[in-house]
Protein backbone atom coordinates (compact mmCIF):
# COMPACT_ATOMS: atom_id res chain seq x y z
CA UNK A 1 0.00 0.00 0.00
CA UNK A 2 1.19 3.41 -1.11
CA UNK A 3 1.07 6.49 1.10
CA UNK A 4 1.19 9.94 -0.29
CA UNK A 5 2.09 12.49 1.64
CA UNK A 6 1.20 15.73 -0.21
CA UNK A 7 1.17 19.12 2.00
CA UNK A 8 0.25 22.68 -0.02
CA UNK A 9 2.56 24.78 1.85
CA UNK A 10 2.88 28.22 -0.29
CA UNK A 11 5.59 28.70 -2.12
CA UNK A 12 7.92 32.14 -1.67
CA UNK A 13 6.45 33.49 -4.49
CA UNK A 14 3.12 33.17 -2.33
CA UNK A 15 4.00 34.26 0.59
CA UNK A 16 6.04 37.32 -1.26
CA UNK A 17 2.93 38.41 -3.06
CA UNK A 18 0.86 38.20 0.17
CA UNK A 19 3.38 40.28 1.79
CA UNK A 20 3.46 43.26 -0.44
CA UNK A 21 -0.52 42.87 -1.06
CA UNK A 22 -0.80 43.70 2.64
CA UNK A 23 1.98 46.90 2.46
CA UNK A 24 -0.04 48.40 -0.63
CA UNK A 25 -3.34 47.81 1.18
CA UNK A 26 -1.78 49.51 4.10
CA UNK A 27 -0.49 52.16 2.43
CA UNK A 28 -4.17 52.80 0.24
CA UNK A 29 -5.75 52.90 4.01
CA UNK A 30 -2.93 55.35 5.33
CA UNK A 31 -3.16 57.73 2.45
CA UNK A 32 -7.08 57.30 2.80
CA UNK A 33 -6.79 58.23 6.92
CA UNK A 34 -4.31 61.53 6.33
CA UNK A 35 -6.75 62.86 3.49
CA UNK A 36 -9.69 62.58 5.39
CA UNK A 37 -8.14 63.64 8.74
CA UNK A 38 -6.51 67.08 6.84
CA UNK A 39 -9.74 67.64 5.59
CA UNK A 40 -11.83 67.53 8.24
CA UNK A 41 -9.33 69.42 10.99
CA UNK A 42 -9.88 72.03 7.75
CA UNK A 43 -13.12 72.77 9.01
CA UNK A 44 -13.98 75.11 11.49
CA UNK A 45 -16.11 74.03 14.65
CA UNK A 46 -19.27 75.11 13.00
CA UNK A 47 -18.84 73.47 9.68
CA UNK A 48 -17.89 70.23 11.66
CA UNK A 49 -21.49 70.73 13.72
CA UNK A 50 -23.17 71.27 10.32
CA UNK A 51 -21.97 67.64 9.69
CA UNK A 52 -22.45 66.47 13.05
CA UNK A 53 -19.82 65.49 14.30
CA UNK A 54 -17.39 67.67 16.82
CA UNK A 55 -13.81 68.12 16.99
CA UNK A 56 -12.65 65.09 19.42
CA UNK A 57 -14.37 63.04 16.67
CA UNK A 58 -12.24 63.40 13.70
CA UNK A 59 -9.29 60.82 14.38
CA UNK A 60 -12.19 57.85 14.90
CA UNK A 61 -13.94 59.05 12.14
CA UNK A 62 -10.83 59.23 9.82
CA UNK A 63 -9.42 55.92 11.34
CA UNK A 64 -12.76 54.09 10.65
CA UNK A 65 -12.58 55.41 7.02
CA UNK A 66 -9.04 54.37 6.77
CA UNK A 67 -10.23 50.67 7.37
CA UNK A 68 -13.16 50.40 5.18
CA UNK A 69 -11.04 51.80 2.08
CA UNK A 70 -9.50 48.13 1.65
Amino acid sequence: MAYVNTTNAPSFADRYHAVMSAIATRRKQNRVYRATFNELSALSNRELADLGMARSQIRSIALETGRDAA
